[in-house]
């Protein structure tokens, strides 16, 4: 089992998560994180980290958030790994919590 970074990420991209993952499973993208789901060691050390509660196991997504399963193992072998906490977008508390993100994902 993995977990799996979904939509209220995008936008928000908070990184408290990166600091607590033992295996630097997290890639970073223009806005949004991913985790790698061949190096993720399901430890669950960042899904209470996560202050967007973006970060669940594969097993507990919720409905209409399957398809970032996928997600996150193609955009982790395109991203670069990220190993430190970095400061969230100025704008992050206003996106944090918005459905229908995904179209703003940027690659």
């Amino acid at each position: 089992m993995t977990f799996v970074v979904t939509e209220n990420c995008i936008k928000c991209k908070y990184m408290d998560c990166v600091e607590v993952c033992p295996v630097d499973c997290f890639h970073e993208g223009p806005n949004m994180l991913v985790i790698d789901p061949d190096e993720c060691i399901d430890c669950t050390l960042c899904e209470p980290e996560c202050p967007a509660e973006a970060i669940f196991s594969e097993e507990e997504l919720p409905d209409g958030q399957q398809e970032f399963r996928k997600l996150n193992a193609e955009l982790a072998r395109q991203w670069p790994v990220i190993t430190e906490k970095k400061d969230a977008p100025e704008d992050a508390k206003e996106w944090d919590g918005r459905p229908g993100k995904l179209s703003y994902l940027e690659r």
